[in-house]
C-alpha cells in the first residue's frame, strides 16, 4: 500500500508549528516518530492534505529536571531515550517497565512519547485496509455509522491500546499543549473522552509539547503488566500498571495507584485500588480485592481476535500480580 498525495511542512520552532496548525486546522496531521500515522495513512484512515513533521523542533527532545517540581520529558523524546535513561529507571521505574513493552526495539527508535499518549484508538474493523472496511460497509469511527462491536450503540468502542499512558496516570503526570493564544497545561486524567472516535481533549490547532511527571511520586516502585498476541511488535490487548510507596517502619501501604490499558477507549485509574491498600500490608486477600476492582472497569468487547471475558479476566489476573510485584520491588 502507498500513501497518499499530501504537501509536508517541516517546522523548527513550536510557534511554527502551531502557525501551521491553525491555518490548514482539519486538513493536516501531525507526525513525529510516524509509527501509527503513517501505517493509517497507507489504509487510507487519514488522507490529509497536509502534514507536519515536527522532529526539527529540538527543544521537544530532551529530558530535564525542574529542581524540587518536576521532571519534564520532551514530546518528541523516544522510548527508546526513556528505556535507556537512568534517571527515569531511578525516580519512575513503572513508565520504563511500560515503554520498554512498547512494539519492538526498532519501532521504540523512532516512536515517541507524545505519540504513545496520543495514539488513535483501534478496532478489528477499522484498523483494516479501504477494500476491507468498505465491503463491511464502514463503522462510526470511519465513513459510516454502524458500530460493529456494539451493534446499535451510538458509541465508538474503539480501544486505546498505548502502554505508558497507563504508567503516566499512576504516576499523576500532567500535559503541556500548545496553541495559538499560548501554553496550558492538564492532567493527563482529563485528556481522554473514552469515547473511541473522539477520544482526545485537544483542539485542531494545539500540539502536546511536553509531559511534566511529579516530585512527588518518584521513587515509588512500579510495575506494568500487558497481554499480546505476540512478545514483541504488537499493541497490548490489556494492561495493568500500578506503583507504590510502602512505610519502612511497618510495611504497609501508605500510598498507591492502578490504571488499565486496552480494554476502554480510554486508559483508566482504579480509583477504588488506593483504599483496597492503603495503610494495609499487600498480601494475595488485598492484591485479589485490586483484581476485582480493574475487572469491574474494563469493558472491553470485540475489538480483537480474543474475547471480552479472556481480556477481562486477565485485568484481574494482571492487576493482582502488578500489585504483588510492586510490593516486592
Amino acid at each position: 500500500m502507498s500513501l497518499p498525495s499530501f504537501k509536508l511542512f517541516r517546522p523548527h520552532s513550536i510557534e511554527d508549528a502551531v502557525r501551521y496548525l491553525s491555518i490548514h486546522a482539519g486538513e493536516i496531521k501531525i507526525v513525529a516518530g510516524g509509527t501509527d500515522l503513517l501505517p493509517s495513512m497507507k489504509q487510507r484512515l487519514f488522507t490529509p492534505k497536509y502534514v507536519l513533521d515536527i522532529r526539527g523542533i529540538e527543544e521537544l527532545q530532551s529530558i530535564r529536571v525542574i529542581p524540587g517540581h518536576a521532571l519534564e520529558i520532551g514530546a518528541l523524546v523516544t522510548l527508546t531515550a526513556i528505556e535507556d535513561s537512568e534517571l527515569i529507571r531511578r525516580r519512575y521505574p513503572v513508565l520504563r517497565e511500560a515503554a520498554m513493552t512498547v512494539a519492538s526495539p526498532i519501532l521504540r527508535n523512532m516512536g515517541t512519547i507524545g505519540g504513545n499518549i496520543c495514539l488513535d484508538t483501534r478496532c478489528l474493523w477499522y484498523n483494516q485496509s479501504l477494500t476491507w472496511r468498505k465491503s463491511c460497509g464502514f463503522c462510526i469511527k470511519k465513513d459510516g455509522d454502524l458500530c460493529h462491536v456494539a451493534p446499535g450503540g451510538k458509541k465508538c468502542w474503539a480501544a486505546f491500546s498505548a502502554d505508558s499512558p497507563a504508567a503516566l496516570l499512576c504516576l499523576e503526570a500532567e500535559l503541556e499543549i500548545a496553541g495559538p493564544t499560548g501554553f496550558r497545561r492538564m492532567p493527563l486524567a482529563d485528556f481522554y473522552t473514552n469515547v473511541g472516535d473522539a477520544h482526545l481533549k485537544i483542539q485542531k490547532n494545539e500540539i502536546l509539547t511536553r509531559v511534566l511527571l511529579p516530585e512527588r511520586t518518584a521513587g515509588y516502585s512500579g510495575v506494568y503488566q500487558k497481554l499480546r498476541m505476540r512478545g514483541s511488535i504488537d499493541y497490548p490487548l490489556a494492561g495493568v500498571a500500578a506503583i507504590m510507596k510502602k512505610s519502612s517502619a511497618h510495611g504497609v501501604v501508605e500510598d498507591a495507584r492502578v490504571a488499565i490499558t486496552a480494554v476502554n477507549p480510554a486508559p483508566l485509574l482504579v480509583k477504588e485500588a488506593v483504599h483496597a491498600l492503603i495503610g494495609k500490608p499487600v498480601n494475595e486477600i488485598s492484591a485479589a480485592a485490586v483484581g476485582e476492582l480493574a475487572a469491574r472497569l474494563a469493558k472491553p468487547l470485540t475489538t480483537s481476535l480474543l474475547t471480552p471475558e479472556y481480556r477481562r479476566e486477565i485485568i484481574r489476573v494482571y492487576a493482582k500480580r502488578a500489585v504483588l510485584a510492586a510490593a516486592r520491588a
